[in-house]
């Protein structure tokens, strides 16, 4: 959901995915250097001889020639791809901040190697797109309606007219190991080897990952944690419904705060809008903070009212992606400070 003044549940209000509502920050436009193909050599080679096929979390079974060459992807795609030695040519959605750093969701994407056709919500350069000669065009789905993510809905027949076909990997009422495999299973038939020592590791990470954060969940199930956002005027608490990582954190057994049905119906289930005067509504002895650049971060919150709450006082705040990049190596380090927090936390609600 991009933009806090969205009065209604619509495919912009999505921004706030996982209960956390981006603001839409206004970013600079970026550069047109391409990139260079990536992946395993030998499996790249073998497919480009032969058709590519990929059947998407909408059902639909994307087609090639050969394995696709020029992908075009959303920014947080592109950076768990790159992860498995795929890379895009193109990449839409935040990725270039104003100071000409990486936005947080390319990850360890090199931005200056790729052609940027938009880089901000409603913003996509069908040109750009074109003088690309896509292959693909691969992007998330925060909805069951198998809406592309990023993709505006306004330009996207001229955009589905360029010829590329799409994929679409769902991050809706999932947990979070889902579409994890999914992007694995994307990346493999795309060329990636991942059966390679470092997926391999990253995969053993996760594993690991997981069974500390259950371990710690156990050994504190007293300790709660709420999930939030901050705009300048509402401060957002997700429910822990719908959003990837939120379920599956709940599965392993982390005590959430969590507003009830009818504080979430107005966003459809996904985050309660609190004033600031009322940020203390709920207990916490643990936030999880939106750390995407639309949203407030909590060093740059005045608000008398957010630092008088226990967990922040206590220094219980830590960092949280609700569009969480989609690989091994980049969801590990999700589950391991959670559960660092969770060891460490100490009991303020």
């Amino acid at each position: 959901m991009s933009n806090a003044r969205a009065t209604h549940l619509s495919r912009r209000g999505i921004l706030a995915a996982g209960g956390a509502l981006g603001l839409g920050a206004v970013l600079a436009a970026c550069g047109d250097e391409d990139a260079k193909s990536g992946g395993s050599d030998k499996e790249t080679t073998a497919a480009k001889s032969g058709p590519w096929a990929f059947k998407d979390d909408r059902g639909t079974t994307a087609k090639t020639d050969k394995i696709p060459a020029n992908i075009v992807s959303f920014i947080g795609v592109a950076a768990a791809l790159h992860d498995y030695g795929i890379e895009s040519k193109g990449v839409f959605g935040p990725t270039k901040l104003k100071d000409g750093k990486a936005d947080v969701q390319a990850g360890d994407l090199d931005i200056s190697k790729v052609t940027v056709i938009g880089n901000e919500w409603g913003q996509f350069n069908i040109e750009k797109y074109a003088a690309l000669s896509p292959d693909v065009l691969i992007t998330t789905m925060f909805d069951s309606a198998g809406t592309l993510w990023y993709v505006p809905e306004e330009s996207k027949k001229k955009i589905l007219a360029v010829g590329a076909p799409t994929v679409g990997i769902s991050v809706y009422d999932v947990q979070l190991p889902t579409p994890l495999q999914r992007m694995l299973e994307l990346a493999k038939s795309l060329g990636a080897d991942t059966t390679s020592a470092t997926i391999t590791a990253a995969k053993k990470r996760f594993e690991d990952a997981a069974a500390r954060l259950r371990a710690a969940a156990k050994a504190k199930p007293d300790i709660k944690v709420l999930v939030g956002s901050a705009s300048q005027d509402i401060f957002y608490v997700s429910g822990s419904n719908l959003s990837v990582d939120l379920e599956y954190f709940k599965a392993l057994g982390v005590n959430f705060v969590e507003p009830s049905a009818a504080a979430l119906k107005a966003s459809g289930g996904w985050y309660e809008n609190l004033s600031w005067e009322n940020v203390d509504k709920y207990g916490a002895d643990v936030i999880m903070m939106d750390n995407r650049t639309s949203a407030v971060q909590p060093a740059d919150i005045t608000e008398g009212t957010w630092k008088k709450l226990p967990a922040v006082k206590a220094g219980q705040v830590i960092a949280r992606n609700p569009e969480p990049i989609l690989s091994y190596a980049k969801c590990a380090p999700l589950l391991e400070d959670l559960a660092k927090a969770i060891e460490n936390a100490k009991k303020v609600s």
